[in-house]
Protein backbone atom coordinates (compact mmCIF):
# COMPACT_ATOMS: atom_id res chain seq x y z
CA UNK A 1 0.00 0.00 0.00
CA UNK A 2 2.67 2.60 0.88
CA UNK A 3 4.28 1.87 -2.41
CA UNK A 4 1.37 2.28 -4.66
CA UNK A 5 0.40 5.65 -2.64
CA UNK A 6 3.95 7.19 -3.76
CA UNK A 7 3.99 5.89 -7.25
CA UNK A 8 0.49 8.23 -7.58
CA UNK A 9 1.97 10.43 -5.41
CA UNK A 10 4.25 10.50 -8.49
CA UNK A 11 2.05 9.96 -11.42
CA UNK A 12 0.13 13.20 -10.08
CA UNK A 13 3.02 15.30 -9.68
CA UNK A 14 4.51 14.75 -13.03
CA UNK A 15 1.24 15.57 -14.76
CA UNK A 16 2.15 19.41 -13.59
CA UNK A 17 3.36 21.90 -15.67
CA UNK A 18 7.13 22.45 -14.48
CA UNK A 19 8.00 25.63 -13.41
CA UNK A 20 9.01 26.73 -16.88
CA UNK A 21 5.95 26.17 -18.54
CA UNK A 22 4.36 27.97 -15.93
CA UNK A 23 6.27 30.90 -16.09
CA UNK A 24 6.49 30.76 -19.88
CA UNK A 25 2.42 30.94 -19.79
CA UNK A 26 2.78 33.71 -17.21
CA UNK A 27 4.56 35.62 -19.46
CA UNK A 28 2.04 34.67 -22.31
CA UNK A 29 -1.10 36.23 -20.29
CA UNK A 30 1.12 38.86 -19.14
CA UNK A 31 1.76 40.03 -22.74
CA UNK A 32 -2.02 39.64 -23.77
CA UNK A 33 -3.44 41.49 -21.25
CA UNK A 34 -0.37 44.29 -20.51
CA UNK A 35 -0.61 43.04 -17.05
CA UNK A 36 -4.28 44.16 -16.46
CA UNK A 37 -6.12 42.54 -13.81
CA UNK A 38 -9.38 40.38 -14.63
CA UNK A 39 -11.52 42.81 -13.09
CA UNK A 40 -9.93 45.65 -15.61
CA UNK A 41 -10.34 43.34 -18.27
CA UNK A 42 -14.08 43.20 -17.36
CA UNK A 43 -14.35 46.46 -17.11
CA UNK A 44 -12.85 47.02 -20.12
CA UNK A 45 -14.67 45.27 -22.13
CA UNK A 46 -17.76 46.08 -20.52
CA UNK A 47 -17.27 49.72 -22.03
CA UNK A 48 -16.06 48.71 -25.71
CA UNK A 49 -19.33 46.46 -25.50
CA UNK A 50 -21.65 49.92 -24.42
CA UNK A 51 -19.87 51.72 -26.90
CA UNK A 52 -20.35 49.55 -29.91
CA UNK A 53 -23.90 48.82 -28.92
CA UNK A 54 -24.59 52.56 -28.80
CA UNK A 55 -22.89 53.11 -32.41
CA UNK A 56 -25.09 50.40 -33.76
CA UNK A 57 -27.88 51.58 -32.00
CA UNK A 58 -27.36 55.10 -33.50
CA UNK A 59 -27.65 53.74 -37.02
CA UNK A 60 -30.90 51.91 -36.23
CA UNK A 61 -32.29 55.01 -35.06
CA UNK A 62 -31.46 57.06 -37.60
CA UNK A 63 -32.84 54.37 -40.35
CA UNK A 64 -35.94 53.87 -38.60
CA UNK A 65 -39.37 55.24 -39.57
CA UNK A 66 -41.90 56.05 -36.83
CA UNK A 67 -43.49 52.51 -37.56
CA UNK A 68 -40.78 50.71 -37.65
CA UNK A 69 -39.84 51.97 -34.61
CA UNK A 70 -42.57 50.01 -32.40
CA UNK A 71 -40.21 46.62 -33.45
CA UNK A 72 -40.47 43.51 -31.83
CA UNK A 73 -37.39 41.13 -31.20
CA UNK A 74 -36.67 39.64 -34.24
CA UNK A 75 -37.27 43.39 -36.13
CA UNK A 76 -34.64 44.64 -33.75
CA UNK A 77 -32.70 41.91 -34.50
CA UNK A 78 -32.73 42.05 -38.27
CA UNK A 79 -32.43 45.87 -37.81
CA UNK A 80 -28.90 45.42 -35.79
CA UNK A 81 -27.81 42.79 -37.91
CA UNK A 82 -27.86 45.27 -41.15
CA UNK A 83 -26.42 47.94 -39.29
CA UNK A 84 -23.14 45.82 -38.22
CA UNK A 85 -23.07 44.74 -42.01
CA UNK A 86 -23.39 47.66 -43.46
CA UNK A 87 -19.52 48.62 -41.58
CA UNK A 88 -18.62 46.22 -43.80
CA UNK A 89 -17.35 46.14 -47.47
CA UNK A 90 -19.80 44.60 -49.54
CA UNK A 91 -16.71 41.60 -50.68
CA UNK A 92 -16.67 40.94 -46.43
CA UNK A 93 -20.33 40.99 -46.32
CA UNK A 94 -20.19 37.91 -48.36
CA UNK A 95 -17.14 36.14 -46.36
CA UNK A 96 -19.18 36.86 -43.61
CA UNK A 97 -22.50 35.70 -44.50
CA UNK A 98 -21.03 32.78 -45.77
CA UNK A 99 -19.48 31.86 -42.98
CA UNK A 100 -22.23 32.15 -40.89
CA UNK A 101 -24.02 29.54 -43.16
CA UNK A 102 -21.51 26.74 -42.60
CA UNK A 103 -21.68 27.15 -39.12
CA UNK A 104 -24.92 26.67 -39.14
CA UNK A 105 -25.14 23.62 -40.96
CA UNK A 106 -26.54 20.51 -39.97
CA UNK A 107 -23.92 17.39 -39.54
CA UNK A 108 -20.79 19.31 -39.54
CA UNK A 109 -20.07 18.60 -43.24
CA UNK A 110 -20.26 15.67 -45.62
CA UNK A 111 -17.76 12.82 -47.28
CA UNK A 112 -17.28 11.92 -50.88
CA UNK A 113 -15.22 9.18 -52.24
CA UNK A 114 -14.68 7.74 -55.67
CA UNK A 115 -14.89 3.92 -55.43
CA UNK A 116 -14.24 1.82 -52.59
CA UNK A 117 -10.20 3.09 -52.23
CA UNK A 118 -9.82 5.19 -49.46
CA UNK A 119 -7.00 7.61 -51.32
CA UNK A 120 -9.81 8.74 -53.10
CA UNK A 121 -12.01 9.77 -50.38
CA UNK A 122 -12.40 13.88 -49.96
CA UNK A 123 -14.15 15.53 -46.66
CA UNK A 124 -16.01 18.73 -46.20
CA UNK A 125 -16.33 19.92 -42.66
CA UNK A 126 -18.48 22.55 -42.78
CA UNK A 127 -17.57 23.85 -39.59
CA UNK A 128 -14.06 23.89 -39.75
CA UNK A 129 -13.97 26.38 -42.95
CA UNK A 130 -16.38 28.34 -41.56
CA UNK A 131 -14.24 28.99 -38.95
CA UNK A 132 -11.37 29.61 -41.44
CA UNK A 133 -13.54 32.32 -43.39
CA UNK A 134 -14.46 34.21 -40.38
CA UNK A 135 -10.56 33.71 -39.30
CA UNK A 136 -9.60 35.63 -42.08
CA UNK A 137 -12.39 37.93 -42.31
CA UNK A 138 -11.19 38.61 -38.63
CA UNK A 139 -7.21 39.04 -39.79
CA UNK A 140 -8.78 41.77 -42.50
CA UNK A 141 -10.26 43.54 -39.71
CA UNK A 142 -7.61 43.56 -37.83
CA UNK A 143 -5.68 44.93 -40.15
CA UNK A 144 -7.88 47.84 -41.17
CA UNK A 145 -7.83 48.55 -37.12
CA UNK A 146 -4.03 48.26 -36.78
CA UNK A 147 -3.43 51.19 -40.09
CA UNK A 148 -6.44 53.06 -38.53
CA UNK A 149 -4.80 53.00 -35.53
CA UNK A 150 -1.43 53.81 -36.16
CA UNK A 151 -2.77 56.80 -38.36
CA UNK A 152 -4.79 58.62 -35.41
CA UNK A 153 -1.79 57.44 -33.24
CA UNK A 154 0.24 60.09 -35.55
CA UNK A 155 -2.54 62.45 -35.30
CA UNK A 156 -2.45 62.24 -31.78
CA UNK A 157 0.66 63.14 -31.55
CA UNK A 158 0.51 66.00 -34.11
CA UNK A 159 -2.37 67.29 -31.72
CA UNK A 160 -0.23 67.37 -29.01
CA UNK A 161 2.08 68.99 -30.28
CA UNK A 162 -0.37 71.88 -30.88
CA UNK A 163 -1.30 72.15 -27.91
CA UNK A 164 0.82 73.55 -24.50
CA UNK A 165 1.99 70.86 -22.44
CA UNK A 166 2.41 73.48 -19.44
CA UNK A 167 1.29 76.61 -18.66
CA UNK A 168 3.38 79.51 -19.21
CA UNK A 169 4.80 82.13 -16.00
CA UNK A 170 1.99 84.99 -15.76
CA UNK A 171 2.35 87.59 -13.77
CA UNK A 172 0.05 87.24 -10.74
CA UNK A 173 -2.11 83.86 -12.09
CA UNK A 174 -1.44 80.40 -11.34
CA UNK A 175 -2.48 78.16 -14.30
CA UNK A 176 -2.98 74.47 -14.90
CA UNK A 177 -5.27 72.66 -17.48
CA UNK A 178 -6.12 69.30 -18.29
CA UNK A 179 -7.64 67.29 -21.48
CA UNK A 180 -8.71 63.79 -22.34
CA UNK A 181 -10.19 63.18 -26.11
CA UNK A 182 -13.40 60.53 -25.73
CA UNK A 183 -11.48 58.85 -28.62
CA UNK A 184 -7.87 58.88 -29.86
CA UNK A 185 -8.12 62.51 -30.87
CA UNK A 186 -9.99 65.45 -29.91
CA UNK A 187 -11.95 68.59 -30.88
CA UNK A 188 -11.05 70.59 -27.56
CA UNK A 189 -8.68 73.72 -27.51
CA UNK A 190 -6.92 75.13 -24.87
CA UNK A 191 -4.04 77.85 -25.05
CA UNK A 192 -2.29 80.52 -23.20
CA UNK A 193 0.21 82.87 -24.46
CA UNK A 194 1.03 86.37 -24.32
CA UNK A 195 0.21 89.04 -27.11
CA UNK A 196 1.70 91.30 -28.55
CA UNK A 197 1.09 95.24 -26.88
CA UNK A 198 1.31 98.43 -28.38
CA UNK A 199 2.30 100.02 -25.25
CA UNK A 200 2.73 99.07 -21.73
CA UNK A 201 3.56 95.33 -20.55
CA UNK A 202 1.89 92.26 -23.02
CA UNK A 203 -1.05 90.58 -22.60
CA UNK A 204 -2.37 87.64 -22.19
CA UNK A 205 -4.75 85.72 -24.01
CA UNK A 206 -6.63 82.53 -22.34
CA UNK A 207 -8.79 79.89 -24.96
CA UNK A 208 -11.35 76.97 -24.35
CA UNK A 209 -12.80 75.94 -27.36
CA UNK A 210 -15.29 73.31 -28.18
CA UNK A 211 -15.73 72.21 -32.04
CA UNK A 212 -19.16 70.41 -32.32
CA UNK A 213 -18.50 66.51 -32.99
CA UNK A 214 -15.62 64.50 -32.04
CA UNK A 215 -13.00 62.32 -33.36
CA UNK A 216 -10.80 63.20 -36.48
CA UNK A 217 -13.50 65.77 -37.67
CA UNK A 218 -13.38 67.77 -34.74
CA UNK A 219 -9.75 67.43 -34.40
CA UNK A 220 -8.98 68.57 -37.87
CA UNK A 221 -11.07 71.91 -37.15
CA UNK A 222 -9.94 72.27 -33.99
CA UNK A 223 -5.95 72.40 -35.87
CA UNK A 224 -7.88 75.34 -38.14
CA UNK A 225 -8.81 77.00 -35.15
CA UNK A 226 -5.51 77.32 -33.45
CA UNK A 227 -3.71 78.28 -36.59
CA UNK A 228 -6.44 80.97 -37.58
CA UNK A 229 -6.56 82.17 -33.66
CA UNK A 230 -2.36 82.29 -33.43
CA UNK A 231 -2.54 83.97 -36.59
CA UNK A 232 -4.57 87.08 -35.64
CA UNK A 233 -3.57 87.41 -32.08
CA UNK A 234 0.27 88.44 -33.53
CA UNK A 235 -1.94 91.60 -35.28
CA UNK A 236 -2.40 93.55 -32.17
CA UNK A 237 -5.96 93.74 -32.45
CA UNK A 238 -8.62 94.10 -29.99
CA UNK A 239 -10.29 90.76 -28.45
CA UNK A 240 -13.81 91.97 -30.39
CA UNK A 241 -11.74 92.55 -33.61
CA UNK A 242 -9.75 88.92 -32.96
CA UNK A 243 -12.98 87.08 -32.09
CA UNK A 244 -15.11 88.63 -35.03
CA UNK A 245 -12.29 87.68 -37.34
CA UNK A 246 -11.99 84.06 -35.97
CA UNK A 247 -15.97 84.11 -36.66
CA UNK A 248 -15.59 85.09 -40.61
CA UNK A 249 -13.20 82.25 -41.23
CA UNK A 250 -15.22 80.01 -39.21
CA UNK A 251 -18.38 80.89 -41.23
CA UNK A 252 -16.14 80.27 -43.98
CA UNK A 253 -15.23 76.88 -43.09
CA UNK A 254 -18.64 75.49 -41.15
CA UNK A 255 -20.80 73.82 -44.03
CA UNK A 256 -23.59 76.16 -43.26
CA UNK A 257 -23.48 76.27 -39.51
CA UNK A 258 -23.03 72.46 -39.14
CA UNK A 259 -19.28 72.61 -37.58
CA UNK A 260 -19.90 75.25 -35.01
CA UNK A 261 -17.21 75.99 -32.39
CA UNK A 262 -18.04 77.16 -28.99
CA UNK A 263 -15.14 79.08 -27.25
CA UNK A 264 -14.33 81.22 -24.88
CA UNK A 265 -11.34 83.87 -24.88
CA UNK A 266 -10.10 86.47 -22.50
CA UNK A 267 -7.22 88.87 -22.38
CA UNK A 268 -5.60 89.48 -18.96
CA UNK A 269 -3.03 92.62 -18.15
CA UNK A 270 -1.40 91.90 -15.22
CA UNK A 271 -0.78 95.33 -14.80
CA UNK A 272 -4.51 96.24 -13.73
CA UNK A 273 -5.73 92.82 -13.40
CA UNK A 274 -8.08 93.42 -15.76
CA UNK A 275 -9.61 90.31 -17.47
CA UNK A 276 -11.85 91.02 -21.06
CA UNK A 277 -12.93 88.43 -22.45
CA UNK A 278 -15.92 87.28 -25.23
CA UNK A 279 -18.31 83.49 -24.60
CA UNK A 280 -18.93 82.55 -28.15
CA UNK A 281 -21.83 79.95 -27.07
CA UNK A 282 -19.14 78.45 -24.59
CA UNK A 283 -20.02 76.62 -21.02
CA UNK A 284 -20.05 79.53 -18.86
CA UNK A 285 -17.09 80.21 -16.76
CA UNK A 286 -17.23 80.25 -13.03
CA UNK A 287 -15.36 82.61 -11.09
CA UNK A 288 -15.11 81.89 -7.45
CA UNK A 289 -13.93 85.35 -5.47
CA UNK A 290 -11.92 85.17 -2.15
CA UNK A 291 -15.11 86.27 -0.59
CA UNK A 292 -16.69 82.58 -2.05
CA UNK A 293 -19.10 84.83 -4.09
CA UNK A 294 -19.31 82.88 -7.18
CA UNK A 295 -19.62 84.89 -10.95
CA UNK A 296 -20.37 83.67 -14.47
CA UNK A 297 -18.56 85.15 -17.50
CA UNK A 298 -21.86 84.94 -19.62
CA UNK A 299 -21.24 88.16 -22.09
CA UNK A 300 -19.96 87.60 -25.75
CA UNK A 301 -22.38 85.95 -28.26
CA UNK A 302 -23.05 82.89 -30.48
CA UNK A 303 -20.77 80.59 -31.28
CA UNK A 304 -18.02 80.71 -34.25
CA UNK A 305 -19.43 79.49 -37.34
CA UNK A 306 -23.16 79.68 -37.03
CA UNK A 307 -23.27 83.38 -38.62
CA UNK A 308 -21.90 86.64 -39.14
CA UNK A 309 -23.18 88.63 -36.19
CA UNK A 310 -21.66 90.97 -33.55
CA UNK A 311 -19.87 90.03 -30.23
CA UNK A 312 -19.81 91.95 -26.95
CA UNK A 313 -16.95 91.89 -24.60
CA UNK A 314 -17.25 91.81 -21.03
CA UNK A 315 -14.94 93.33 -18.51
CA UNK A 316 -14.16 92.28 -14.93
CA UNK A 317 -11.24 92.91 -12.32
CA UNK A 318 -9.49 90.10 -10.65
CA UNK A 319 -8.09 89.88 -7.24
CA UNK A 320 -5.59 88.11 -5.10
CA UNK A 321 -7.59 84.65 -3.90
CA UNK A 322 -10.30 84.42 -7.09
CA UNK A 323 -10.20 81.65 -8.74
CA UNK A 324 -11.29 80.86 -12.82
CA UNK A 325 -12.33 77.80 -14.26
CA UNK A 326 -13.05 77.54 -18.22
CA UNK A 327 -14.42 73.93 -18.81
CA UNK A 328 -15.86 72.44 -21.69
CA UNK A 329 -19.29 70.27 -21.78
CA UNK A 330 -17.66 67.30 -21.69
CA UNK A 331 -16.23 68.06 -17.28
CA UNK A 332 -19.75 68.72 -16.73
CA UNK A 333 -21.87 66.31 -18.79
CA UNK A 334 -19.96 63.19 -17.93
CA UNK A 335 -22.28 60.20 -16.97
CA UNK A 336 -22.12 57.00 -14.81
CA UNK A 337 -23.80 54.16 -15.59
CA UNK A 338 -27.33 54.99 -14.62
CA UNK A 339 -26.85 57.86 -16.87
CA UNK A 340 -27.14 60.89 -14.08
CA UNK A 341 -25.05 63.82 -15.22
CA UNK A 342 -21.64 64.46 -12.92
CA UNK A 343 -23.40 68.53 -12.95
CA UNK A 344 -21.78 71.60 -12.04
CA UNK A 345 -22.92 71.34 -8.12
CA UNK A 346 -19.89 68.95 -7.75
CA UNK A 347 -17.52 71.07 -9.40
CA UNK A 348 -18.80 74.06 -7.17
CA UNK A 349 -18.75 71.95 -4.20
CA UNK A 350 -14.45 71.13 -4.98
CA UNK A 351 -14.02 74.83 -5.50
CA UNK A 352 -15.18 75.70 -2.24
CA UNK A 353 -13.56 73.03 -0.42
CA UNK A 354 -10.19 73.27 -1.55
CA UNK A 355 -9.43 76.78 -2.16
CA UNK A 356 -6.38 76.65 -0.61
CA UNK A 357 -4.86 74.15 -2.69
CA UNK A 358 -2.51 74.76 -6.11
CA UNK A 359 -4.42 74.77 -9.15
CA UNK A 360 -2.60 71.73 -10.28
CA UNK A 361 -3.41 70.08 -6.84
CA UNK A 362 -7.31 70.93 -7.14
CA UNK A 363 -7.65 69.96 -10.92
CA UNK A 364 -5.94 66.68 -10.18
CA UNK A 365 -9.21 65.89 -7.57
CA UNK A 366 -11.44 66.59 -10.13
CA UNK A 367 -10.09 64.71 -12.62
CA UNK A 368 -10.37 61.42 -10.31
CA UNK A 369 -13.72 62.79 -9.02
CA UNK A 370 -14.83 62.65 -12.15
CA UNK A 371 -13.72 59.05 -12.40
CA UNK A 372 -15.12 57.97 -10.10
CA UNK A 373 -18.25 59.49 -10.36
CA UNK A 374 -18.38 58.52 -14.15
CA UNK A 375 -17.13 54.60 -12.70
CA UNK A 376 -17.50 52.36 -16.24
CA UNK A 377 -19.32 54.57 -18.08
CA UNK A 378 -17.37 55.21 -21.51
CA UNK A 379 -16.79 58.70 -21.81
CA UNK A 380 -19.15 60.36 -24.53
CA UNK A 381 -17.36 63.85 -25.05
CA UNK A 382 -14.20 65.17 -24.74
CA UNK A 383 -13.00 66.71 -21.74
CA UNK A 384 -11.15 69.88 -21.10
CA UNK A 385 -10.64 72.41 -18.19
CA UNK A 386 -8.47 74.98 -17.50
CA UNK A 387 -7.95 76.01 -13.78
CA UNK A 388 -6.37 80.19 -12.79
CA UNK A 389 -5.43 80.85 -9.58
CA UNK A 390 -5.44 84.77 -8.88
CA UNK A 391 -1.96 85.21 -6.41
Amino acid sequence: MPAMAAETTSTSSSSRPGPGVAQALGRFWHRVTEGLELQQLWSQFFKDAKASYRLYERDVDARATREERKHTFWTTLQAFAWAMLEKLSPARRVLLLLGVVLLLLPGGGFRYSEGSGAERAVEFDFHFHAGVILFVLLMLEVADRVVMKRDLEIARDIQKWLLPATAPEVPGLKIAFATRAANTVAGDFYDVFARPAAEGDARYLLAVADVAGKSIPAALLMATFQASLRTLSTTGCSLLDLVAGMNHYACTNSQSGVRFTTAFLAEYEPATRALTYVNAGHNHPILRRASGAVERLETGGLPLGIQESPYQAGVTALAAGDWLMIFTDGLVEAENDRGEEYGEARILQLLQNWTGSLPDDLLRRMIDDVNGFAGTAPQHDDITCMLVKVE
